[in-house]
């Protein structure tokens, strides 16, 4: 894999779990993963990401049988009863799950220092504070395609944001998950978002040290 298709497959990661947590996925979003033009990699990344594309894999062989519109109802109430309540078992914000900071507490300034030190500002379409899920993954997809511009600087912020965001918050949002979600779309997602940082974590690491 060469370095542009490298930054390709890293944005489709990110988008792909965008899409999974900004909101109730599509019918039309649906429809893509389970059908043909959506291929998941054959090759192994690391366990997390490889335990997160065969629970990928076999959900979407269990439903490619079924009516899109039934899918998206089954996703649209698992999402519904994991995520927004009332009385959500899970709750995507890094601020809920730090122990160093309360829920939507002082926290939440911290996460948006580190947007606005790279000169992103959050989009306003995300519905939740700026530490949600959808938020931090759409920063850090602000940050890929400015690597692939030639913004140096960003692995840099990207680092940071690793060390002080994502890498903290990851493994308990996991381990809610899958104590919570149906084994399928959502656990497949939070597998494969607990890989992506693993991965980014390395590439980085790689990058910055040389």
């Amino acid at each position: 894999m060469n370095e542009k298709e490298l930054y390709e497959a890293r944005i489709e990661l990110v988008d792909f779990l965008i899409e999974v947590f900004w909101d109730a996925p599509s019918e039309a979003f649906l429809g893509r993963l389970l059908g043909d033009e959506i291929s998941l990699p054959a090759d192994s990344v690391n366990d997390s990401m490889d335990e997160g594309f065969e629970t990928l894999r076999a959900w979407r062989a269990e439903s490619r049988g079924t009516p899109i519109d039934k899918v998206h109802h089954q996703i649209e109430q698992e999402y519904t009863a994991l995520f927004v309540g009332p009385r959500p078992p899970v709750l995507p914000h890094e601020t809920y799950y730090r122990e160093d900071t309360d829920f939507i507490g002082e926290g939440l300034a911290t996460v948006e220092a580190s947007y606005a030190a790279a000169g992103w500002t959050p989009p306003e379409k995300y519905p939740e504070e700026n530490d949600f899920i959808a938020v931090e993954l759409a920063f850090l997809r602000y940050l890929m395609q400015a690597q692939h511009d030639g913004r140096e600087e960003t692995f840099g912020f990207e680092r940071v944001f690793l060390d002080e965001h994502l890498t903290h918050w990851i493994d308990p949002f996991l381990s809610d998950l899958r104590d919570e979600a149906d084994s399928g779309l959502f656990l497949a997602a939070g597998l494969i978002f607990k890989g992506l940082i693993e991965f980014e974590d390395e590439l980085i690491a790689q990058v910055v040290s040389g």
